[in-house]
């Protein structure tokens, strides 16, 4: 099935990576020297700081691999699939009722299935663990579309392009092209997106509202109506705008920064104007958490505690 074109990025910092010789990737890293020059100037602290900055000395080369990704291969092999149970990968256009998802511990066989796009820094293993807890919340199977991580670098550098609707998002693909084809065969679709991946569902419900109208011919009215089949929840999404149609709930936490900066903004927002979370969209907004951003951003402890049913929230019963 055709999907919509798009630019393809050329940012990618770990695949200009080159392997160098111990010596000269140490004489080439600004970190390392940093360190050199505060130890050197902190000789008279306590024995415990000065261990301390041992300890950084030691891990900061792996922290410069999670940050630009030189370990995400493995990952990056997955990018836009489909995840079921036990972590299985399923190739982009196999059906979603040939995908045996993640289900609740005490419910093997539930009536509902939700579609769930993960954020940034997120590998296989971890959409995994939040597709679960999502399965214990909704009570549904839940079938995942995996957004490789490539760092936190790179995995920035998407997002913004995202925004942009530029440059090759296979999340965003696999997403649009499951959507159109099951709202042409007149299947309902309940689907979640968390952080990144609810930029990731905006943009492909874009693309697919830009499909039934240039390929399809339809009217901006048909559109809206076919995309009504849609139910959509985001979780601390980096999303400002969804189009029209689906049935929307988004949960943005006041204390998380990422949708109260990136995305539809928090309880006071000069910039709301500029924002449109959609036709008729339920948004929540909340309190929760303390001064650490990353775990007031978490999916599954701290939005889960804070979902209720799809029903109850587009009645506004929170």
């Amino acid at each position: 099935m055709t999907s919509i074109n798009r630019n393809v990025s050329a940012f990618n910092p770990a695949s200009t990576t080159t392997a160098r010789p111990a010596t000269e990737r140490k004489s080439l890293n600004p970190l390392e020297k940093v360190v050199d020059l505060a130890k050197s100037g902190l000789a008279d602290v306590p024995r415990f700081v000065k261990m301390g900055l041992d300890v950084f000395e030691a891990s900061h080369a792996a922290e410069l691999t999670r940050l630009f990704g030189g370990d995400a291969k493995p990952d990056r092999l997955s990018d836009g699939k489909f995840v079921g149970t036990q972590g299985q990968t399923f190739p982009p256009g196999t059906p979603l009722g040939q995908i045996p998802g993640v289900t609740p511990k005490n419910n093997p066989n539930p009536s509902e299935t939700i579609l769930y796009v993960n954020g940034i820094m997120t590998p296989l293993d971890g959409q995994l663990k939040e597709m679960q807890s999502i399965a214990e919340t909704s009570g549904a199977k839940v079938v995942g579309i995996h957004n490789a991580t490539q760092g936190l670098v790179t995995d920035l550098a998407q997002c913004v392009t995202d925004k942009l609707d530029k440059g090759s998002n296979p999340a965003v693909d696999t997403l649009a092209d499951t959507l159109y084809s099951e709202l042409k065969a007149g299947r309902d679709v309940h689907l979640m997106g968390y952080s990144q991946g609810g930029l990731i569902t905006a943009r492909a419900l874009f693309d697919v509202e830009q499909r039934l109208r240039l390929e399809d011919g339809l009217s901006k009215s048909q559109v809206e109506q076919l995309m009504s089949h849609l139910k959509v929840e985001t979780f601390g999404a980096a999303s400002t705008k969804y189009p029209d149609g689906p049935q929307y709930v988004h949960y943005v936490n006041n204390a998380d920064p990422v949708p109260t900066l990136t995305g539809l903004g928090g309880s006071v927002d000069p910039l709301d104007f500029l924002k449109d979370a959609g036709k008729g969209a339920v948004v929540h907004r909340f309190t929760d958490g303390n001064l650490n951003p990353i775990s007031n951003h978490m999916l599954d402890t701290l939005y889960m505690k804070h979902r209720v049913s799809f029903d109850e929230a587009r009645e506004g019963h929170f």
